[in-house]
Order: C-alpha cells, then structure tokens, then sequence
C-alpha cells in the first residue's frame, strides 16, 4: 500500500499523520524532509502518528531513526503515537520502544503535555 501523510501542528508539537506501508520508497526523503522543515521553523517536539501503518521495513525503521536523530541534534524529541499491534512488535523486537517513547495516541501524548 503506497504511503500517504498529512501534517498539523498545534502549541505542543508538529503531528506527522502516516497512512500505508512505511518501506522508505520514494516518499521517504519525503518524510525527513518535513522533519527538516519544522527543525528551521523552530520546531522541537514531533509526533509520528503509526495508527494507520501496517507494516515497516527495514528502512522504514531508518527513516524513523533518521528523524529522531534530526531531531535530537537540535535538542527537540521525535514521539511515536498509535502503532498497531504488529508495529508494537517491530519495535519491541528491533528495541526501538526503548530509544522511542511510545503513546497510545496522539490523544494520551496531548493531555500528558498539556498537564
């Protein structure tokens, strides 16, 4: 399934909405493009949202690692929100769920900022 994004932001984070199979095709340098743009609009809390990525591959999971070291190089933070059981199991496996910090939701990582 070829993949799909949209962003927003608010006053708490730029939010990165990912629809499809996230394998680092052509949309790739894409994705870490749009992490690029928000670090020069000043950016420093980005939210990927994994509720509707079925599957990731092996550079899927560098482009994940690409953004969050973009990120950290500027002193911001890249959070996951929603991923599926079968996206849950990848970053256990490959324990990116420790170099990650993982919400529920887009939802969970907003109210618990916002407290």
């Amino acid at each position: 399934m070829k993949l799909t994004y949209t962003t927003s932001k608010d006053d708490l984070a730029t939010y990165l909405f990912i629809k499809g199979d996230l394998i680092g095709d052509e949309t790739g340098p894409q994705l870490v493009e749009v992490v690029s743009d928000a670090i020069e609009d000043g950016v420093k809390t980005f939210v990927v949202d994994l509720s509707e990525v079925r599957y990731i591959s092996s550079s899927g999971i560098g482009l994940l690692i690409t953004m969050l070291t973009k990120m950290r190089n500027v002193g911001g933070e890249v959070y996951l929100a929603a991923p599926s059981e079968h996206v849950k199991k990848l970053l256990i496996i490959t324990k990116l769920n420790n170099i990650f910090t993982v919400y529920d939701s887009v939802e969970t990582f907003r109210k618990e900022k916002a407290s």
